[in-house]
């Protein structure tokens, strides 16, 4: 996949990327997502929520560059054309769970059997990295379907130059009668500011709102 080199020297972000990577700011945000429409329409279709979960993410991503703004396995800052899917699953013999990844398919029925097909295969393999080999232009997604939270922070010990997005889902839960998905949302403030994380949340709940247009 195409990784475009970023010209440090003339890039409108330059000072903000140098102060905020030197300082390694990282910051999370979350928000209750109104998935009641969406779930309707996913139960009507015999779709899971999961999918639809990381289908919604995978395309925010994919429509704005600070979200896919990293370093290279050469250490060169760039961002990458398109980001495919990384997401956990669980296995319920061991409590453990693998990462795996799919293609990014546009459209959504296409991407829930694929989604389908990649669990059945690798799931319950007892390794972390089951499939593989992993692309570079991966975005990290999971979800913790036991509980529901207010907030959610992942913390990383790798330097402070991990500048991709962490999208995490929690427990969904009814009231009254709307249902709502809790999402975080961590990023790095050398390449993402609050601005961009609205951004990324207001996009999120339309998906959620006009999914009669995807799914």
């Amino acid at each position: 996949m195409k990784f475009n080199i970023i010209n440090r020297d003339n890039w409108y972000r330059k000072e903000y990327f140098e102060y905020y990577l030197q300082q390694q700011t990282t910051f999370s945000i979350t928000n209750d997502l109104n998935i009641t429409n969406l779930m309707e329409n996913l139960k009507r279709k015999n779709y899971k929520l999961y999918p639809a979960f990381i289908f919604m993410v995978t395309k925010i991503v994919n429509s704005h560059r600070e979200f896919r703004t990293s370093f290279n396995s050469e250490g060169s800052l760039g961002y990458w054309k398109e980001m495919c899917p990384s997401y956990t699953i669980f296995d319920k013999k061991t409590h453990t769970f693998s990462s795996i990844w799919s293609p990014n398919i546009v459209n959504f029925a296409e991407f829930h059997s694929q989604y389908e097909k990649d669990v059945e295969k690798y799931n319950g393999t007892g390794r972390l990295f089951p499939k593989t080999p992993i692309p570079d232009n991966n975005i990290p997604i999971s979800m913790i379907p036991w509980s529901s939270f207010t907030a959610f922070n992942l913390n990383i010990n790798n330097g402070g130059d991990y500048l991709l997005p962490i999208i995490t889902g929690g427990k969904y839960l009814q009231k009254y009668d709307e249902i709502w998905l809790p999402v975080s949302l961590q990023i790095h403030h050398a390449v993402c500011d609050g601005y961009h994380a609205s951004i990324f949340m207001n996009e999120l709940q339309k998906f959620a709102d006009e999914n009669e247009n995807w799914v």
